[in-house]
């Protein structure tokens, strides 16, 4: 006799093959058998048994890891989508640029491209004002933003409005709302809304003191990535203090909670639902969310979101010097002990230079707090109310001095002149890889050739280039400039300090000195 079953389930009993007089007997076998497979199916849990106990699901009754529900619940009402227009046409746009070429003011009245766009406009202003119809919206950006108050402050990121004109945000339950630019600030990618919903109160945050927030302390960003409002997502902060070359001010959160497209201007959440940082860049090959996300600090944002909503602009402390960092080399052609403070490449015509400041000079302090590096200089004048008096510390001649320096507001742009001829008496420095001449101003001698291959071009030097100093020792003549390396070789200096004027902006370079 033989037994076919299927994976799952009885299919049934199959008896061998017999002789006719033995068919009674079989049909009994059959009948035990089925019977017998019955019991087995039972058995095997196959078929069901009347009042059989059935067993109950898994579920652990251990502590589970908490989730973020209710930090979502209370920060997400105050989470905006932003959305920026501009009124005008994209050829609109392009015959604004084309009329703020360069040139193009200097054509006569009369020229025909002159009286072709003066045209276009007028035809344009007829077509839609004087008919009373308004230009057709086009939106340009969308992002994200948060409730600074109650009354309606949004903050969100200066690159999310600046390409438009007309803004609204869409709250949490889907009200759109227009809004209007208050300030915004380049400098530090921030930006101010204020829209307005009769006296309507509005779920707001408030920013957190960062300065406590650890690496690897958990974060929630909120925000519209890719036109998706409500998004939440998790994650820890990765490293503090990043600089992505976004501009001098650079001190970014990096965190790991994935943020896209959409999501700038969005705020960072800690777990007591208090704003760490302001999303506003991300590293990607792709475009999309690597895990790389970089945040504009509450501390930052914070400074910079009152003074929008005070006064429309932000207004920085200014000390009116070119500065760049003080490397290892660098410290040890001055005799300073570690690599640390700003150099002064270029005193300009401001507070350090009234004070005494010269370039060569490293400040190393303010108000007795340790300057780390020249970004750090940047952030703590910029910090300092104009008109307050700030004590710099500053190392010169081989040792501090401290230096009382009132601190201006920051102008919209400052520039340095320089000359860059190169007449005079030539020599070579053959084992420096430079040729240099006197220049035509009699300050410093200028590279007139050099080496592709030498230190000097490694460092960044070219030719044009005007070496005004060496050791913060004003120079003249390339004699001068021999000199000075001699001098440094016999105190036993592994390097001596340049600066160099290159294209009206002075900067700082070290130079081996070559043992003799």
């Amino acid at each position: 006799m033989e037994i076919i079953m299927s994976k799952h389930s009885v299919i049934g009993a199959v008896p061998p093959s017999r002789p006719a007089p033995a068919r009674a007997l079989g049909r009994r076998l059959a009948l035990a058998l089925g019977f017998s497979t019955a019991l087995s199916a039972m058995a095997f849990g196959l078929l069901p048994v009347a009042g059989a106990a059935r067993a109950d699901p898994v579920y652990v009754k251990e502590a589970q890891i908490p989730g973020f529900a209710a930090l979502v619940a209370a920060v997400k009402p105050a989470v905006v989508s932003v959305q920026v227009k501009s009124d005008k046409s994209e050829e609109e746009e392009e015959a604004g640029a084309f009329f703020g070429a360069p040139g193009f003011d200097q054509l006569p009245d009369d020229h025909p491209l002159k009286r072709f766009f003066r045209d276009f406009q007028e035809q344009r202003n007829f077509r839609f004002h004087d008919k009373g119809q308004k230009p057709r919206e086009r939106t340009v950006s969308l992002g994200s933003g948060f409730f600074y108050s109650a009354d309606g402050y949004v903050v969100t990121n200066n690159h999310v409005v600046d390409s438009g004109n007309v803004f609204s945000v869409t709250l949490d339950d889907g009200t759109q709302l227009d809004a209007k630019l208050v300030g915004k600030d380049s400098r530090t990618d921030l930006a101010v809304l204020k829209v307005n919903d009769k006296g309507r109160k509005f779920t707001y945050v408030g920013f957190a003191d960062d300065s406590k927030m650890q690496i690897g302390d958990w974060v929630l960003a909120v925000g519209n990535p890719f036109g998706l409002g409500g998004t939440v997502t998790a994650g820890i902060i990765s490293a503090r203090g990043r600089d992505i070359g976004a501009g001098v001010y650079d001190d970014f959160i990096q965190i790991d909670a994935a943020v896209n497209r959409g999501n700038s201007g969005g705020p960072t959440f800690n777990l007591n639902g208090q704003v760490v940082g302001i999303n506003t860049a991300i590293f990607s090959p792709s475009g999309g969310s690597v895990g790389i996300a970089f945040a504009i600090p509450a501390s930052t944002a914070e400074q910079v979101v009152r003074q929008l909503i005070a006064k429309g602009a932000v207004e920085r402390g200014w000390l009116g010097v070119q500065i760049q960092p003080v490397t290892r080399e660098v410290a040890d052609s001055v005799g300073l002990n570690k690599a640390k403070g700003a150099l002064i490449a270029d005193p300009l015509d401001g507070p350090a230079a009234k004070a005494g400041i010269k370039a060569g000079n490293i400040i190393v302090s303010i108000n007795g707090a340790e300057i780390a590096d020249a970004r750090d200089l940047a952030r703590r004048i910029a910090a300092i109310r104009p008109g307050e008096v700030a004590v710099l510390g500053v190392w010169r001649n081989g040792k501090q001095e401290n230096i009382k320096v009132k601190i201006a507001a920051q102008p919209n742009d400052k520039a340095a002149a320089g000359d860059k001829s190169s007449k005079g008496k030539s020599a070579t420095l053959a084992s420096y890889g430079l040729a240099v001449a006197a220049a035509e101003d009699g300050r410093g001698v200028v590279i007139v050739d050099m080496d592709s291959d030498s230190e000097a071009a490694e460092k960044g030097a070219r030719p044009g280039d005007i070496i005004r100093s060496i050791n913060n020792r004003d120079i003249k003549t390339p004699a001068e400039l021999q000199a000075g390396l001699n001098e440094a070789a016999k105190k036993g200096r592994s390097a001596v300090l340049l600066r160099l004027e290159s294209e009206g902006v002075n900067h700082f370079i070290t130079l081996s000195v070559q043992k003799k």
